[in-house]
């Protein structure tokens, strides 16, 4: 059994989607939520599951100190895994070296276009023909890693914003909890003779 970390900074509607996902399939767990808004209604929704919540401020300290409060979080749980559910930090380097184990993310735009924090209204106000999500693995870039996943749907003449969101989001939540499904279980194996040479 396998066990991961959701780093998320608002709703939590993705972590939602994830935690019953994890707890349907039975062989993994969800063991924390690390969110950096003090606020964020994400909080309750992990109270609601009884998934454990830390709160990690960025405000008024080095990024650096935050990231290190972080890993210590993720070392004491025995987190093997983390999954980015709308969370509004980008993740340094160094962070990326010292937490060994996976990290995933979900951009709900066609990467490489719209990369960023708006990749909804920019993809949107392109007029783009497809629209969709993008699950990939992090690297040090700004969503630039490896694609894992992605999903469209044509774009009709007369959608609203609000409609586009809405289809994203249905995206989201029916694919990032069995790609997030789908690492644990390699996770879980091990390194395969190729990684560990």
């Amino acid at each position: 059994m396998a066990r991961l970390a959701v780093f998320a900074s608002g709703r939590g509607s993705n972590f939602v989607a994830i935690a019953q996902g994890l707890r349907a399939a039975g062989r993994h767990s969800l063991e924390l939520l690390v969110c950096d808004r003090k606020t964020a209604p994400v909080f309750q929704r992990a109270a609601e599951l009884d998934v454990p919540a830390r709160y990690v401020t960025y405000q008024s300290r080095p990024r650096s100190e935050a990231e290190a409060e972080i890993l210590g979080h993720l070392r004491r749980a025995g987190i093997q895994m983390v999954a980015l559910a709308g969370f509004m930090r980008l993740l340094t380097p160094e962070f990326l070296r010292a937490f060994e184990g996976p990290i995933v993310n979900l951009h709900p735009s066609l990467l490489p276009r719209h990369a960023g924090t708006h990749g909804i209204e920019d993809s949107y106000q392109s007029g783009d023909r497809e629209m969709g999500i993008s699950i990939i693995r992090v690297d040090d870039g700004v969503d630039t890693g490896p694609i894992l996943l992605q999903k469209a749907f044509p774009r009709h003449p007369a959608d609203t914003l609000a409609q586009v969101e809405e289809r994203i989001h249905a995206l989201e939540h029916a694919w990032f909890p069995r790609v997030v499904l789908e690492m644990l279980d390699r996770v879980d194996q091990g390194p395969t003779r190729e990684e560990v040479s």
